[in-house]
């Protein structure tokens, strides 16, 4: 296995001022790559470029929401003023707006899909379009999330577009295969301001912040750990390393990595001559809906007292 070197890779991170999205951009960075950090908050974005200077990277802030073709083309065109080409985009940023669905408002709906699903649909079209005009192939990292995996209470907006993202890694790395494109979603867990909330997660981060480790039990068995943990997939996928892995969907936290499956058939029944809504009721329990699928992020494993 070759080494992860990106020495001479430029890769845009949106919504890398904070959290898993500077995790990201400080992994890409210390693997070579310059760096395009972007964040709506021009002091958040500004102190991400600081911070990844110090270590030693190269990096500028672009600072931008994601979501219009006009944030995606100034995101491309930021890393091309500056560092001559782009190889590497992650699509990180992201907003929640959290209802159940009979009070989530169509701008509720409207704010986190126009985020998360367009503004990785914008951003992946601008950067598609570089990396085909250059011809040498790059990365596409799409940043999905358990909830678009299984659903998440609460979350209509939210799961629907991180199931899109998923999907859409799937076609891209068929429409962008010839190109040299590699298309993959990374499915992150870690403590963030959105999980600790969890209030099973919620004193083990606290404890964390203390300078306690985080137990095994979470580590390993719930692969829950920090922003840190999940980075090194990044710069993997990114890399000479990684030219074969396209079209996955790849979990990472704490000591975990796991590849998810794609939706697929699991059971069928066949019945002469078609189905009728009275066979369908009579054969349903017996055969393909004996075993329902579960649905949901399982609730976290915790030891007994």
């Amino acid at each position: 296995m070759p080494s992860i070197d990106l020495t001479g890779k430029v890769a845009v991170v949106t919504g890398s001022g904070r959290g898993l999205g500077l995790a990201y951009a400080h992994a890409l960075a210390a693997a070579g790559a310059s760096v395009v950090v972007n964040d709506v908050d021009e002091a958040v974005a500004e102190q991400a470029v600081k911070a990844i200077t110090e270590a030693g990277g190269t990096a500028v802030a672009e600072v931008v929401p994601v979501g219009t073709s006009e944030a995606a083309d100034r995101l491309v065109n930021r890393a091309v003023e500056e560092f001559g080409r782009l190889d590497i985009l992650v699509t990180n940023a992201g907003i929640l707006r959290d209802k159940v669905l009979w009070k989530m408002t169509d701008e509720d709906f409207d704010a986190v899909i126009t985020t998360h699903l367009k503004g990785t649909f914008t951003c992946a079209r601008a950067a598609a379009v570089r990396m085909r005009e250059q011809g040498e192939g790059g990365s596409l990292i799409l940043v999905g999330s358990p909830a678009g995996q299984r659903g998440n209470f609460g979350q209509t907006n939210y799961a629907a577009a991180k199931a899109g993202i998923a999907a859409m890694a799937r076609t891209w790395s068929m429409e962008l295969g010839r190109a040299g494109i590699t298309v993959n979603a990374i499915v992150p867990v870690a403590a963030t301001a959105m999980t600790e909330t969890i209030p099973a997660f919620a004193p083990y981060i606290e404890a964390m912040r203390e300078g306690a480790p985080l137990p095994d039990f979470l580590r390993k068995g719930e692969g829950f750990g920090t922003p840190e943990d999940c980075a090194a997939l990044v710069p993997f996928l990114a890399s000479e390393a990684a030219r074969g892995v396209t079209g996955q969907a790849i979990g990472i936290g704490g000591d975990k990595v796991a590849l998810w499956s794609h939706p697929q058939e699991i059971k069928a029944a066949y019945a002469d001559g078609g189905w009728t809504p009275d066979t369908l009721a009579d054969a349903w329990a017996t055969s393909v809906g004996a075993e329902p699928q579960t649905v949901g992020i399982p609730a976290p494993k915790l030891p007994e007292a």
